[in-house]
């Protein structure tokens, strides 16, 4: 199932919610253009069959050469905003550079600096979220249809109470936990923001980190839900673990999931 409630307010209109009839498993590579290295293993990775789509990276090193590699080769690439590590690309604004790091020295305080809510900043995060916005759109041809956020920081609390995330747009909801793997408190404040973002946005029903690989259980477990329910992996093909159970063809060793060819294919009930 996927989640399409847009808020009815004036100038937005409301969306129905989407039901898919059967379950999907969407397999994604973050950090995409981040440095040489990544890109090309995540390309291997794509290669072999072992991942769905990526979530691109803007101001980075090798952001424009995965942009064209992405065009080029069909590659469902969306938008991984980045506000807590440097841009490493060789030209942006120096305006730009000086914002993202009075976000970055905020957000990483402590664990919980995500959750606070900083109106000092609120210009700051405005102006870094649009800009990536717009280099995406310089480089893929585009508005990004799907963002995530790097260390999931578009989940702090100035990015999804100042709506800064484009209405409509496929957005990472909350990693998924078990009963009894984080406190109550953990489970319900991710459990409330889940539901203030699918008033905007589409989300996915079920959101994973590939690690750890073991127990096997684990996976069994988070693959079964697939067959009835769409679920989102996150992976980073740059750690050698994760390259080497990716570029093993993990699409030919899961027996009863239907595996997504595309991260947009599973909102609209295509395989």
């Amino acid at each position: 199932m996927i989640f399409a409630d847009q808020s009815s307010s004036a100038g937005q209109r409301r969306v129905s919610v989407g039901v898919l009839s059967r379950g999907r498993l969407i397999i994604n590579a973050d950090d995409w253009g981040r440095s040489y290295e990544t890109t090309d293993r995540i390309v291997d990775c794509w290669e072999r069959g072992g991942i769905s789509s990526v979530s691109a990276m803007a101001f980075m090193e090798d952001s424009e050469r995965a942009a064209s590699l992405a065009r080029e080769s069909g590659i469902d690439a969306g938008l991984h905003l980045n506000f807590t590590t440097p841009f490493s690309g060789k030209s942006y604004p120096a305006m730009l550079r000086e914002h993202q790091q009075r976000i970055a020295q905020r957000l990483r305080r402590h664990r919980f600096a995500p959750v606070g809510y900083y109106p000092g900043l609120i210009r700051s995060f405005e102006y870094v979220a649009s800009a990536q916005f717009d280099e995406y759109a310089r480089l893929y041809g585009g508005p990004p249809q799907r963002i995530d956020g790097h260390h999931h920081m578009h989940l702090c609390s100035n990015v999804v109470v100042g709506r800064l995330l484009p209405a409509g747009t496929i957005v990472r909801r909350n990693t998924t936990f078990e009963p009894g793997e984080k406190s109550l408190a953990n489970r319900l404040y991710r459990r409330i923001i889940d539901r203030f973002l699918s008033r905007r946005h589409l989300l996915t029903d079920f959101f994973f980190s590939l690690t750890p690989l073991a127990p096997t259980q684990r996976l069994d477990r988070i693959f079964s839900l697939s067959h009835h329910s769409v679920v989102e992996v996150e992976t980073h093909p740059v750690n050698s673990e994760e390259y080497r159970f990716l570029a093993g063809g993990i699409f030919h060793q899961i027996r009863g999931c239907e595996i997504a060819s595309t991260f947009a294919a599973s909102t609209n009930g295509h395989g």
